[in-house]
């Protein structure tokens, strides 16, 4: 599927292709295709992740003090939208800056290569989250659901960082 439907359609240049394989519900390999920028990243499980074949990791950001982080607005859940302004006016003071680009697949590849040091968002699809939290993985980061579990590609709650900045991250964004 098109990650950044909306965007595409208003010619706006960030979408991405995102594909990803499960095993027994385990994420095995990922891909997310930049096609603005002719960017594609890719992951195995136990094999690393990669830009173009190169080897990514995820950024040294060790909390979210001076981090750039981005995120997504629950545009299909309007009743959740009051709930998660108060999350984004809780991370605000923390960070150099909060970004949001309207594909979750392009931003979670984002955090892979270290261009952001974390990402939330919910009402989310699996296909919008497999490859990029396993590309994240894959890069040294960190991703769960809201709760701190890894039921991130059921629950549609997705949060994701460096080692050290994604459970404050959470704990910022808690319910």
């Amino acid at each position: 599927p098109l990650d950044g439907t909306t965007n595409f359609i208003h010619r706006f240049g960030v979408f991405a292709v995102s594909v990803a394989c499960a095993v027994e519900g385990e994420v095995i390999a990922g891909a997310v295709l930049d096609p603005s920028r002719g960017e594609l990243f890719s992951a195995g499980r136990g094999e690393g992740a990669f830009l173009d074949g190169k080897p990514i990791q995820v950024s040294d950001r060790a909390s979210v003090s001076g981090g750039l982080v981005a995120t997504g607005f629950p545009f299909r859940r309007h009743e959740r939208f009051d709930a998660y302004m108060d999350s984004f006016r809780s991370v605000f003071p923390h960070v150099a800056g909060i970004r949001r680009a309207g594909s979750a697949a392009i931003d979670l590849a984002c955090v892979a290569c270290g261009r952001f040091d974390g990402f939330w968002e919910e009402g989310l699809g699996p296909w919008d989250m497999a490859a990029g939290g396993l590309l994240i993985e894959e890069a040294g980061g960190a991703v769960s659901d809201f709760r701190g579990g890894r039921d991130f590609l059921e629950s549609g709650t997705i949060v994701a960082g460096t080692r050290g900045l994604q459970p404050e991250l959470r704990a910022l964004i808690a319910p």
